[in-house]
């Protein structure tokens, strides 16, 4: 660059010495001005700009730098104001047009004030350019308090409860009952009844437990006879009922007697008259104690257990034992 301007001013001094120097000054000029164009044609132009210069508290506005090369051009992190108030909202993508590259950011401030935007350092080709600063004025929301009231603040009010708000509490519940209903399946599924278990009980030994269990209640001594005869005569009768199949229990004394006279006779059990006459006197006594408000002395109620245990090891059918086989070679 020196040397073109040593060039021109040693050539302009010799156009003055000649005639015609003064024809060409306006030559002189042109070519000065190309020699500044040419010259300055190799610098790389750098600038930046803004959308707007004012903008309210929370608004967006757009900073732009531009690059008038396209080859080995790197730009750095975006440096904000000195005090940090001017924040980034989108750092966009470098757009790339003719022999020029342009970078935007999309920027915004929550801090009412006064910001300069420092100049930008751009490197091309490892070079370092500085853009220009800009200013931006960032004003609060004005607040007209006579066209808009000022209200006290609203309290917290809870929303409505919905149906959807109870589903985890609902099928929590349905889980609990069937993990419930699962469980007593399996605890009770094999735990039989009262019944059941005195009907697996053999009606003999059935009837031999209640005499003892009676027995163990002590209600002569209580003076409960009435009671005491009530259930001796329940546990021959259902020892009956279970172990000839006949109702004794739904039968009155007469029925029952008549009931198993028949049964004796057509099913040959042969039970000795004795027994019979036993049983007769057992239940008509029962009947007028507890009817008849009849109180059997002591030593009768004794005969009365007697004779209703014997009743019962009449009526047990005994088990025949098989004779053994005697050896065919005796």
């Amino acid at each position: 660059m020196r040397n073109l301007f040593c060039l021109h001013s040693k050539w302009k001094e010799n156009l003055k010495e000649t005639k015609l120097g003064k024809g060409f000054i306006s030559f002189n000029m042109v070519l000065l001005a190309a020699l500044f164009l040419f010259g300055f044609s190799g610098y790389a132009q750098v600038s930046s700009k803004i959308d707007t210069t004012s903008i309210r508290i929370g608004e967006q506005f757009n900073y732009e730098i531009s690059v008038d090369q396209t080859k080995d051009v790197r730009f750095p992190k975006f440096e904000a104001d000195s005090l940090n108030r001017i924040g980034v909202v989108t750092s966009h993508k470098i757009d790339s047009l003719k022999n020029q590259l342009i970078k935007k950011y999309t920027l915004t401030s929550f801090d009412s004030g006064r910001y300069v935007i420092p100049g930008q350092e751009i490197y091309i080709r490892d070079k370092r350019f500085l853009t220009d600063q800009v200013i931006i004025d960032v004003a609060t929301v004005p607040v007209d308090t006579i066209k808009q009231p000022m209200y006290h603040i609203k309290e917290i009010q809870n929303e409505p409860y919905l149906f959807s708000d109870y589903l985890n509490y609902f099928w929590g519940l349905i889980v609990l009952l069937i993990v419930i209903g699962v469980i007593l399946y399996f605890v009770l599924r094999d735990k039989p009844s009262e019944e059941e278990i005195f009907s697996r009980i053999p009606p003999f030994d059935a009837a031999k437990k209640r005499l003892l269990e009676l027995d163990k209640k002590e209600l002569i001594t209580q003076n409960k006879i009435k009671t005491y005869y009530v259930e001796l005569t329940d546990i021959v009768r259902t020892f009956i009922e279970r172990e000839m199949n006949i109702p004794a229990l739904e039968s009155t004394t007469d029925e029952l007697l008549e009931t198993i006279t028949d049964f004796n006779s057509s099913s040959k059990l042969n039970i000795p008259s004795e027994t019979m006459l036993k049983l007769k006197q057992l239940l008509k006594e029962a009947d007028l104690v507890k009817f008849a408000k009849s109180k059997p002395l002591q030593n009768e109620i004794a005969l009365h257990r007697v004779d209703a245990e014997g009743i019962i090891d009449t009526l047990h059918p005994k088990k025949v034992e098989p004779k053994a086989e005697e050896d065919d070679r005796e």
